[in-house]
């Protein structure tokens, strides 16, 4: 999850690993919605990195895929240029985990916020105040 920026860039609490099926597909689709620099190769892994050097490194796996949740603590002008990549994709988005309520965003601790799903089903967040920040 991410806990910072600085940069205009996300910020990540360290390196961490997502399986999925296409890590090419995968990992595009997190720079581009991002607005995060294209991915590059570290052994078996695809990396996409936030401006601090922590990532998340992509792996392919052809088995079963636990879905997994990653956040994302943006700036308001990096939130507003990912949800327009968001909603130019036509991408389903919900204001909680929960996929209660679809097509909005949340006010939660005074910011804003949204989840979407990655190709592989992975919940992604994005998020201008951090948890428990109130507001």
């Amino acid at each position: 999850m991410a806990d910072a920026r600085s940069g205009g860039v996300p910020k990540a609490h360290g390196p961490a690993s997502c399986i999925c099926r296409d890590q090419q597909r995968s990992a595009a689709f997190l720079s581009e919605i991002l607005g995060l620099p294209p991915a590059t190769r570290f052994g078996h892994f695809l990396v996409v990195e936030a401006d601090n050097a922590v990532s998340l490194d992509f792996a392919e796996s052809s088995g079963e895929i636990a879905a997994q949740h990653y956040a994302f603590l943006v700036g308001e002008d990096e939130f507003d240029a990912a949800f327009g990549r968001i909603r130019d994709r036509g991408l389903t988005y919900w204001a909680d985990p929960g996929k209660s309520r679809p097509g909005a965003i949340n006010h939660n601790d005074g910011g804003r916020g949204l989840y979407f799903d990655d190709p592989d089903g992975h919940r992604l967040e994005i998020i201008t105040r951090p948890y428990g920040s109130g507001g």
